[in-house]
């Protein structure tokens, strides 16, 4: 399990304000890196605490704890597999069991097994006492099945279940889902209250500038970018690098991080090329070659590749190729 970051304030104030509403089922929305997954946990965290005050749990109660240590009894997290692994959450014996054996791979969707067991739960008398809570994230990796296996339940809750529901991808959800649940979308947060609560996750002012610019203003996603190893020098320098058909750039790069940095590049000199400023660099970490033609072109691309990235048939050979094809683009 990967440390908790501290609470970050515009967290803390949706919060707030979300805890002042009413309602039984919310959706949290909006693209990565802004911190669904934090909101839905400070929601179910509160509902369940058993000292909530307007701002949230308390942070030290029974409840609090159990859920600290992933084993509250009136929680009931639906993830994909591989990011309850993650995270830390356990899976059900029977799942986890199956992995073990080698059965099968951990799933990157949500599985049916697993709703249906939440749908159990929804049923059930609360365990301690204060109502019980269904977590779901990201809910866009509920296939249709899985999805309407939640349905009925969502529309007509057992009168103690609340659920959350946060999601990276909305428009990926069937609309019925969508139109059971109260919505909200989550709010970004000023650059220099990112930036605050980056150093406060002991990121210096300045690699925290260059993160923050390279997730695109998304302060959860420039925290894991500062994870990477490579370091915030290696993502200056990319651009140039490619520019050149450097694929030892890459080499510390799986090929969908590889796609994804590579479509930043290819957007912010096609800016540069139309008179916009960049969003992931800075002008002069950009090289000046490429026209609007052979940019647009890789731009699709890239776009074609991302559809079979996660299975690359040769990893090293992908990111080979990636270079060379950025080189032609550049030039």
């Amino acid at each position: 399990m990967t440390e908790e970051a501290p609470v970050a304030p515009w967290i803390a104030a949706q919060t707030r304000s979300l805890l002042a509403q009413r309602g039984h089922a919310w959706l949290l929305t909006g693209p990565s890196g802004l911190g669904q997954s934090k909101l839905a946990l400070s929601l179910v965290r509160a509902w369940l605490c058993e000292q909530a005050s307007e701002d949230g749990a308390c942070g030290h109660c029974g409840s609090c704890h159990a859920i600290d240590v992933r084993t509250h009894a009136d929680l009931c997290v639906l993830m994909p597999e591989t990011v309850m692994l993650e995270l830390g959450w356990p899976l059900s014996e029977k799942a986890q069991g199956e992995i073990d054996d080698k059965k099968r791979k951990a799933s990157k969707e949500i599985r049916v097994d697993a709703m249906r067991d939440a749908v159990e739960f929804a049923q059930r008398t609360s365990a301690r006492g204060r109502g019980k809570a269904v977590l779901v994230f990201p809910a866009e990796r509920m296939n249709n099945v899985t999805a309407n296996a939640l349905l009925k339940t969502l529309e007509e809750p057992p009168g103690d279940v609340r659920f959350v529901l946060a999601s990276e991808a909305a428009d990926q959800l069937l609309p019925t889902i969508r139109s059971r649940c109260l919505g909200h979308t989550m709010l970004w947060p000023a650059q220099e209250d990112a930036l605050d609560w980056l150093q406060q996750c002991g990121i210096d002012r300045q690699s925290g500038r260059v993160m923050l610019r390279a997730a695109g203003g998304r302060p959860e996603d420039a925290l894991q970018f500062s994870r990477w190893e490579p370091g915030v020098q290696a993502w200056v320098k990319l651009p140039k690098a490619m520019a050149r058909g450097d694929v030892s750039a890459l080499k510390d790069w799986s090929p969908a991080q590889a796609v994804s940095a590579l479509h930043k590049i290819c957007h912010d000199v096609l800016a540069l090329k139309t008179g916009a400023a960049p969003r992931f660099f800075e002008v002069a970490d950009l090289p000046g070659g490429g026209s609007v033609a052979s940019l647009t072109a890789w731009a699709r691309a890239l776009a074609a590749t991302t559809r079979s990235v996660e299975h690359p048939f040769n990893p090293g050979l992908m990111l080979e190729a990636l270079a060379s094809q950025a080189q032609r683009a550049l030039s």
